[in-house]
């Protein structure tokens, strides 16, 4: 897909804060994930943890997807499976997600 011309590639951040610094399960469901993530074109991801407050994480991804389908995102958004994993993300975390979406700058 890297050859393609109509392949973007974007980084995704997933911010927030746990009810403790512990990440045990956190990690668990990311390595879940991992299959779902690589399906909608994932590449790279990790979790980052905030120094000065552990409990504050992280969470980028980074893929590569048809300009089509990124240029459609809302759509994409409210596609089930989307919605299941996002839900995962509330139930785990209890609080908000601050969800940002960016783009290299070349």
């Amino acid at each position: 897909m890297a050859n393609d011309p109509s392949t973007i590639r974007r980084t995704l951040q997933f911010k927030f804060t746990l009810p403790t610094s512990d990440a045990t399960h956190l990690l668990s469901l990311l390595k879940a994930a991992r299959p779902f993530h690589e399906a909608f074109g994932g590449k790279k991801f990790r979790l980052l943890q905030n120094v000065d407050d552990p409990a504050r994480y992280v969470h980028e991804i980074e893929y590569e997807t048809h300009e089509a389908i990124e240029l459609n995102r809302q759509r994409f958004a409210s596609d089930p499976r989307i919605q299941a994993y996002l839900s995962s993300w509330r139930a785990l975390l209890g609080g908000s997600v601050e969800i940002d979406v960016y783009q290299e700058v070349e």
